[in-house]
């Protein structure tokens, strides 16, 4: 069901399970709120019996499918707008414990949620661990930086290995932080979440899925 945040923005939420084990907020791509993400929310609320919402990450702005419409916008966000958003989505939920999980651009903003003391664990799908050049601004904080003043420990990390938006030095200094970091070798942007993407890996996927549940439920992660 689509829903109006206080703030304005549009989300996607299924609250239809009864007793759900906990909330999920989901940080889409830099490609929004779209029929992906609107299964993706409906598919999550039933298997891993959460109240699941996804927020939109450019609020009232009609960008179309060109990419590069879209990367020019990104410098023109500002952060704490953003986690407004994601906290009033949390607050949508209505559960006691919250946690939250993005992709790309969504997972940047995922590192940029450890200061928030609202979300238990937190997973970031191959976010920018540095902000890139073409989306630096005023309104853009360092992923790092919002890491090392928040609890990094609480934030999980998936990784593609040949992922040119998260270099090996990035994921060195990220580790440095104490995300937990878990690596898929060969992997590319974006392997995971969308199946139409050439870059999927189905195996890799699931793998990295069932990690993510397990460690927003607080569960041991296997190796």
């Amino acid at each position: 069901m689509r829903i109006t945040l206080p703030s304005g923005t549009l989300a996607e939420i299924d609250t239809s399970v009864k007793s759900p084990s906990m909330g999920l907020v989901i940080s889409p791509d830099i490609f929004s709120l779209r029929p992906l993400f609107t299964d993706m929310v409906a598919r999550l609320a039933q298997e891993w019996n959460m109240a699941v919402c996804a927020v939109e990450p450019f609020p009232g702005r009609t960008l179309g499918a060109d990419i590069e419409a879209r990367m020019s916008a990104v410098a023109s966000l500002d952060d704490a707008a953003h986690l407004r958003d994601l906290h009033e989505a949390a607050d949508a939920l209505e559960t006691t414990r919250l946690g939250l999980m993005g992709f790309c651009m969504g997972g940047m903003y995922c590192f940029k949620s450890a200061v928030s003391e609202r979300f238990a664990r937190i997973v970031s799908f191959y976010g920018m661990i540095r902000v890139p050049a073409n989306w630096q601004s005023p309104t853009q904080g360092e992923p790092l930086l919002y890491l090392s003043q928040g609890d990094a420990t609480k934030v999980m990390a998936i990784i593609g290995t040949k992922d040119p938006y998260t270099p090996s030095d990035d994921v060195d200094a990220l580790r440095a932080t104490g995300c937990h970091v878990v690596e898929y070798q060969g992997a590319e942007h974006g392997f995971a979440h969308d199946a139409a993407r050439p870059a999927h890996l189905p195996a890799q996927a699931a793998d990295a899925f069932a990690r993510t549940r397990s460690w927003l439920e607080g569960q041991p992660i296997h190796q």
